[in-house]
């Protein structure tokens, strides 16, 4: 096998891997450049998985067919805004500690949706899907040597969440929104003292946050699991946070870290099936996407700054 082969293997599955993580990093970044720190990205992905396909496979009993998990998808956008409402609320209107949220909020998501789809289904995980977001070969472009790799066999997600962190990129560097998003997590009272509203703007920023972690779930869920139980997200919210961190607060770097860890994941599922490191350990191959997570936060990449008042609660009038 060569290694153009080896690739035209890999890079499908790492862009499979990658979509919903650079998904959720993207809404980590609104999050938190607002100032409002997000550890619960991994609850609302789980919220958002759930909800997926709880939601497709009810369409499908409906009729939908091929259309449900793409309006499961907008679904899970909705749902993941709404809860992330359980963040937002306690952490700006009574300034409650940000991170204590957080892992409340990922222990209650599991712990609610493990309820929820008991009570649909009688059972602790869901039935599989019927229709998933298929794989698919792009018309044309698969068939250009070499750079077909990125146009053969994959969802086209993939390309979504591409283009999402392209718009996000604008839409934070490049618009008076996002130049107010940038403001309130920099310093919030001068912004407040331009008549920018803090608690708004940051109400907005972790809402943002919580459709693209649901819409994250969702994706991971239809497109890499087809169904849902308590062990269908797990990690995948930190992994994104790591991302995040590691693209420095910028979406553009979340893409490429997404696209680094999905990377990393693919080896380690089917790292086994290809030449050179099909003798490395499985234990090895299964760890080696956190252990490049840890390597890559320890320093390697450099300084990551958040911003200046990200986790700090703002009270009108004090400093």
């Amino acid at each position: 096998m060569s290694f153009l082969e080896v690739l035209y293997i890999v890079v499908p599955v790492a862009l499979a891997y990658a979509t919903p993580l650079i998904i959720a990093a993207l809404g980590g970044i609104f999050s938190e450049r607002s100032g409002v720190v997000n550890i619960a990205l991994e609850g609302i992905m789980i919220i958002g998985a759930a909800t997926g396909i709880i939601t497709t496979l009810t369409l499908t009993d409906l009729g939908a067919g091929v259309f449900s998990p793409w309006i499961a998808l907008l679904v899970a956008m909705v749902v993941g805004a709404l809860f992330s409402l359980f963040l937002a609320v306690p952490a700006i209107l009574w300034r409650a500690d940000q991170t204590v949220l957080g892992v409340a909020i990922n222990m209650l998501a599991i712990g609610l949706a493990i309820f929820v789809v008991r009570v649909l289904y009688n059972k602790g995980q869901t039935d599989f899907i019927e229709y998933r977001i298929a794989k698919e070969n792009v018309p044309f472009l698969s068939d250009i040597p070499v750079l077909k790799m990125f146009f053969i066999n994959v969802q086209y997600t993939s390309f979504v969440a591409i283009a999402l962190a392209f718009v996000v990129w604008f839409v934070i560097f490049k618009t008076p929104f996002g130049l107010r998003l940038r403001s309130v997590g920099e310093h919030p009272m001068a912004a407040d003292t331009m008549g920018i509203n803090v608690t708004k703007m940051r109400f907005m920023g972790v809402m943002l946050s919580g459709a693209f972690g649901g819409l994250a779930g969702a994706v991971y869920a239809v497109t890499v699991t087809t169904n849902f139980s308590g062990t269908t997200i797990v990690g995948q919210g930190f992994l994104a946070i790591a991302a995040m961190i590691f693209g420095k607060w910028n979406p553009l770097g979340a893409l490429g870290a997404g696209l680094f860890f999905g990377f990393a994941q693919a080896l380690s599922i089917i790292g086994s099936n290809l030449p050179i490191i099909n003798n490395v350990p499985q234990l090895l191959l299964l760890i080696a996407p956190y252990a490049l997570t840890i390597l890559a936060l320890a320093g390697l990449v450099g300084r990551a700054d958040a911003p200046k008042s990200v986790g700090i609660p703002y009270i009108k009038g004090k400093r």
